[in-house]
């Protein structure tokens, strides 16, 4: 088993060069001299595929497999991270943010399930856990990486090169191993698979979803300029908010997944919620420097293990339908894109950051009641 794990970790790791985008984009709107507004096309390119085509990836899954799907999202990662090198121009940068938004959604689809065929159903919620921790470290590095190509080779994008050469040997060790899929595929059309979402159970894991990519979008967006609205800090030192958050999720993804391999679920998500409820609340109530900083890397913790923990009870929920299930789930991170928007309103609505805050407060509220629903039939 575990040396089936490896090549699906390496797909892990190809699926985290998604969050490489922010500091691309920022490299690239000075390079081209772009507008804000101009500039914002570029991370809009990558996940916009999220909303578009994970239910059609969860219906393709079911006609080609799960290791092929991985394999075609992997060669779509690769065209992505050669163009550039093809000719380095906004649209070329503009096709290559496309064809990684579309291979990310096919490894975001994909790879779960796949693990569903290498693992117990006990092991399951620990070891994608630990899939998002190998991720994490990838989204902590990419800044370190894109500064570092910059400075010694003059251009960051040979942080491309970097990501080419795994990719590639992600590629080919997937491609040489042969995995065994569970179950029979079935043929689900849109409306079937949207048809899921009657089953409470799987709308409260879909809203569940939504709510922990939201606030995880929100926190990064919101907590510096929290900082800076409470303590008075400059930009350059409230903005390493989002790196204390990421520091601590990575942390958390990598006790999670040892956790969840030996512990209830159950208790864990529990944990988790409430550690994300306790840190949101601290940040639409206090004020200060340092208990600030303290409940973003609470919420970083406690967030970092309820993706997992919620995609796996919904595939267990019905095993039969998981391809279709991953589909939905995965259009659920697209509460990215909400979130920040309903924020920023509360926002401008209080005339302070308090209002935004409270937003992202009543989702981990939501987590609480959705941890209710989906373990209430478990001792």
């Amino acid at each position: 088993m575990y040396g089936t794990l490896f090549p699906v970790m390496l797909s892990f790791v190809a699926m985290g060069f998604v969050d490489a985008v922010g500091v691309a984009t920022h490299y690239i709107k000075a390079d081209f001299r772009l507008s804000d507004t101009v500039a914002n096309l570029l991370p809009s390119m990558v996940f916009l595929w999220f909303l578009v085509f994970s239910v059609p990836t969860g219906m393709m899954m079911n006609k080609i497999g799960l290791r092929k799907t991985v394999l075609v999202g992997l060669i779509l990662t690769v065209c992505a991270l050669v163009l550039p090198f093809a000719g380095y121009s906004f649209g070329v940068m503009l096709a290559s943010f496309a064809f990684l938004g579309l291979g990310n959604t096919l490894l975001q689809v994909a790879l779960n399930p796949l693990l569903f065929n290498l693992v117990s159903k006990d092991k399951l919620a620990g070891v994608m856990t630990f899939g998002q921790f190998v991720k994490a470290i990838v989204s902590f590095l990419a800044p370190l990486l894109a500064g570092s190509a910059a400075v010694c080779f003059g251009s960051w994008k040979w942080l491309y090169l970097i990501f080419l050469a795994e990719a590639a040997a992600a590629f080919m060790f997937l491609f040489r191993e042969k995995i065994q899929e569970r179950g029979e595929a079935s043929s689900s059309s849109f409306a079937e698979v949207f048809r899921l979402l009657g089953d409470g159970f799987i709308l409260c894991c879909f809203l569940g979803i939504v709510c922990h990519v939201g606030i995880d979008v929100g926190i990064n967006v919101t907590a510096p300029r929290l900082l800076m609205e409470r303590t008075g800090l400059d930009l350059t030192r409230a903005g390493y908010a989002p790196s204390v958050y990421f520091l601590f999720r990575t942390a958390g993804c990598l006790l999670g997944s040892f956790v969840l391999s030996h512990f209830s679920a159950k208790k864990f998500f529990w944990v988790s919620a409430g550690c994300v409820a306790a840190a949101l609340g601290g940040l639409v109530f206090l004020w200060g420097q340092w208990p600030l900083y303290v409940c973003i890397a609470l919420a970083g913790f406690g967030n970092s293990n309820i993706f997992s923990i919620i995609f796996s009870q919904g595939m267990l929920h019905n095993p039969e339908k998981k391809n279709e299930i991953s589909g939905l789930m995965i259009t659920g991170l697209f509460g990215g894109t909400i979130f920040p928007l309903v924020m920023g309103i509360a926002a401008d609505v209080v005339h302070a950051q308090t209002g935004a805050a409270g937003i992202f407060f009543a989702g981990a509220l939501f987590l609480l009641w959705t941890g209710k629903k989906l373990f209430a039939s478990m001792e």
